[in-house]
């Protein structure tokens, strides 16, 4: 392990130096990237002669002054880079524990959890690392205790070859998804942290504008997650297997009955076909919940709206809706598009794509239940 560490700092001219004497204790090899700062920063980096430094005159952001220590660590021939904040809220005493973690798992993401419980962190700001976590989880399917942290490792051979889009604090955020995206194992170690008196905090965090960036990217973040992301995952998913267990855990194992089995799989595709694309799976879990359904069934079965399919069931979807309201089911296209035959075509499709839900899970829903009555049945009489 070639390992650095990487200091983003912006007019922290009060706590740089600190930070900078407590990581030199723990590694020689330290990266700090003064983002346009206008204080005394120059100053302080001049003390130390061992550093590698990279300054600019104009502020960039938190993420674009890590995206550039990362080319200086890689350049460098670092496989590893530990990001510490300059503000003093992190102990320089703890990277040894990011390195006994990714000596247990090689090649993770190890992020920094903090212990919000026992600090005096504002709730506003305890309210937005719950929301981030609870988002994080909804886009990826990982569970972490503080995706706040700027406190991490990074394995920089996983992420090299990655483009990344965001320049600011929402960059920590984008990181941690598009790793998570690309296989990269996510992980946490408990850190320690320190926030000193209301007083004497330097924050640049701007609560409006950064929050409202960071909640435009997880908006995208969820989109593409839902049309693209999980989709492809449930493909990758499909193989024997992962059939095999699906059916000898959910189906030959499970306490479920037949019906209930067989209603779980029709409601997860009449909820995957239904005209709320892009919210499909978010409701049909709260819904499989609310009516105490098998919420792994309806999930995989709600993928039968995954992309391969998503032409064919529009195109279903449409020619029922012109059987119900008489339009015929040829489908008709006309450059002299009005807005009374839009709203028609839309009124088609939306009507039409409910009653093919409908067909579709009953449809469903009976052949489920037959093959999984003779499924349960053979397996009596093998054991």
């Amino acid at each position: 392990m070639k390992t650095c560490v990487i200091i983003p700092t912006y007019n922290n001219g009060t706590t740089l130096e600190g930070v900078i004497s407590e990581v030199l204790k723990i590694s020689m090899d330290i990266i700090v990237v003064n983002d346009g700062s206008t204080d005394n920063t120059a100053l302080i980096l001049q003390k130390f002669n061992s550093l590698k430094t990279l300054s600019y005159a104009v502020n960039k952001g938190k993420g674009y002054a890590i995206r550039k220590g990362f080319e200086i660590a890689i350049a460098e021939g670092y496989t590893y880079a530990i990001t510490i904040d300059s503000d003093g809220q992190h102990y320089a005493g703890d990277i040894p524990l990011f390195i006994q973690k990714v000596q247990e798992e090689p090649h993770s993401l190890i992020v920094g959890a903090r212990n919000l419980v026992r600090t005096t962190i504002s709730e506003s700001s305890s309210f937005a690392n719950r929301f981030s976590n609870f988002w994080y989880r909804l886009i990826t399917g990982i569970s972490l205790p503080d995706t706040q942290s700027g406190f991490r490792l990074y394995p920089l051979e996983l992420i090299k070859e990655m483009r990344f889009y965001t320049r600011k604090y929402e960059f920590e955020l984008e990181v941690l998804v598009r790793a998570a995206w690309n296989d990269i194992k996510i992980s946490s170690v408990p850190i320690r942290v320190y926030y000193p008196p209301k007083k004497e905090r330097v924050s640049h965090f701007r609560p409006f504008k950064d929050f409202t960036r960071i909640s435009l990217l997880n908006t995208l973040f969820v989109i593409i997650s839902l049309l693209y992301i999980k989709p492809f995952s449930f493909l990758k998913y499909l193989t024997r297997e992962n059939i095999r267990n699906f059916v000898t855990k959910h189906i030959l194992l499970t306490d479920e009955t037949n019906f209930n089995i067989a209603m779980a799989v029709a409601f997860g595709v009449f909820m995957g076909i239904i005209p709320i694309w892009g919210l499909q799976l978010i409701t049909a879990i709260a819904l499989a919940h609310l009516f105490k359904l098998s919420k792994f069934i309806v999930i995989v079965a709600a993928n039968i709206s995954i992309p391969p399919m998503i032409p064919f069931i529009l195109y279903a979807s449409y020619i029922t809706g012109g059987i119900l309201m008489g339009t015929g089911t040829n489908m008709r296209f006309s450059r002299d598009l009005t807005v009374p035959s839009f709203e028609n075509n839309v009124l088609q499709y939306i009507l039409g794509s409910i009653v093919f839900a409908v067909i579709m899970g009953i449809a469903t829903g009976i052949a489920s239940y037959i093959f999984v009555s003779n499924l349960r049945k053979k397996h009596t009489v093998n054991n």
